[in-house]
């Protein structure tokens, strides 16, 4: 019998425990891959991880993966910021394009339009001489305020249909550098290789298509086959989950909260821009009030305005309610991640926001495995040392203004 065979057993036999029998209880992460199969959401297997947890992790590690291309390289970004890391990039896809390596890339218009340093026609049409093959999605046109919304904030690299990226990072110097406003930039990535790589390939793909009406697929984009994975690798089950505004709007948010509510033990966030939706606040209250022990990390620093405020005044409600919240000090936390009991763990470009969860394109990978998530735990522990625990006297001391501010910021928030 194969592994593959035994984990769909095993899946079978963890929904008949949940459903026919009330006595025993499933875990944490028995219970959502069960809630997301029943989703139509797969949770894949032979999956190797690792964990990129700076910019200047994730860009040498995909450099490197990016050398070593022999078919196609795919990328997906919220933005590529016109800097010297995105051009390091560009060159090193020149090359490859040469080579007679196939690559594509797709950027957000307003992502590209919002920063400071966005790719213009002129640098378009540089990279496109270079052989790579460009495009915005939904680009700008009057009325601007048509495209607002709904926006393709992923972060996805897919090459050679075996290594894949998501996370947190956008293509910029910042992510090493930081930013002489908020000092150092923390964010987080993580590279799969295995039969995950299959799904982000499936969602680069379809978005490709619809900003291009070229058809790109087949077998050739698709070299993993679950039967032909080494069976020797070590198991690492990982589910891809991606909001699509018109198809599944509602699945990030639902899966995020269903993940909260049957925690048992621990909870532990991170989150850049925690101004959540009422979904969110409600399953966090309800696991509080269960005995959940639910700690939230929150940036000091934003690079948007006035989000700390909203933030912490969101942030303090739910301490009032028995959550435990960090206030990071050692840069701008701009992480996206999530760890429930323990078992498993989330990585992904989902801000806990009203745009990630009711409005843009998103991706996280929800990953089953005790070791990655131990690394990531390992992270916030670590994370602490350099964080102040927000108390009743230290929210009380905030000036009136500082108050106000907070409260007329978190009126907006399901617009943020």
């Amino acid at each position: 019998m194969t592994n593959n065979s035994t984990f769909h057993i095993r899946l079978f036999l963890v929904t008949l425990l949940i459903f026919l029998t009330g006595s025993l209880k499933a875990q944490s992460d028995s219970t959502l891959i069960v809630y997301l199969n029943n989703l139509g959401i797969e949770t894949t297997q032979y999956n190797q991880l690792k964990l990129l947890k700076s910019g200047e992790e994730k860009f040498i590690d995909l450099f490197q993966a990016i050398e070593q291309a022999k078919h196609h390289v795919h990328l997906e970004y919220f933005n590529f910021r016109n800097d010297s890391i995105a051009n390091s990039l560009f060159e090193l896809l020149g090359k490859k394009a040469k080579e007679g390596v196939e690559i594509r890339a797709i950027f957000d218009a307003f992502g590209n339009f919002s920063n400071n340093q966005p790719l213009k026609k002129k640098h378009l049409k540089e990279i496109r001489a270079k052989g790579i093959e460009i495009v915005k999605f939904d680009p700008l046109r009057f009325p601007w305020i048509n495209h607002v919304f709904h926006r393709d904030h992923r972060k996805i690299v897919v090459i050679d249909g075996e290594i894949g990226y998501t996370g947190g990072m956008n293509i910029a110097d910042n992510y090493i550098e930081g930013l002489p406003e908020i000092g150092d930039w923390r964010d987080m990535h993580i590279r799969i290789e295995g039969t995950a790589v299959n799904e982000l390939q499936d969602i680069f793909l379809d978005m490709w298509n619809k900003c291009t009406k070229q058809g790109i697929g087949g077998t050739a984009y698709y070299p993993l086959k679950k039967d032909s994975i080494n069976s020797s690798l070590p198991l690492k089950n990982v589910a891809i989950v991606d909001r699509y505004p018109r198809k599944n709007p509602k699945v990030m948010r639902e899966v995020y909260a269903h993940a909260i509510e049957n925690a048992e033990n621990k909870i532990q966030i991170i989150n850049p821009y925690f101004t959540p939706t009422k979904t969110i606040k409600r399953a966090i209250k309800k696991a509080v009030k269960k005995g959940t022990k639910v700690e939230i990390m929150i940036p000091g620093k934003s690079d948007i305005g006035f989000t700390p405020d909203a933030a912490l005044y969101t942030a303090n409600q739910l301490r009032k309610k028995g959550a435990d919240i960090y206030i990071y000090n050692g840069g701008f936390h701009h992480s996206k991640i999530m760890m429930v009991d323990s078992l498993y763990c989330t990585v992904g470009s989902t801000n806990l926001n009203s745009r990630s969860l009711h409005y843009d394109y998103e991706v996280n990978a929800f990953v089953f495995d005790k070791e990655t998530t131990h690394e990531l735990i390992q992270m916030f522990q670590e994370d602490k040392e350099d964080s102040t625990l927000l108390t009743a006297d230290m929210y009380k001391k905030r000036t009136p203004w500082k108050k106000f501010i907070g409260w007329f910021a978190h009126l907006f928030t399901p617009f943020l």
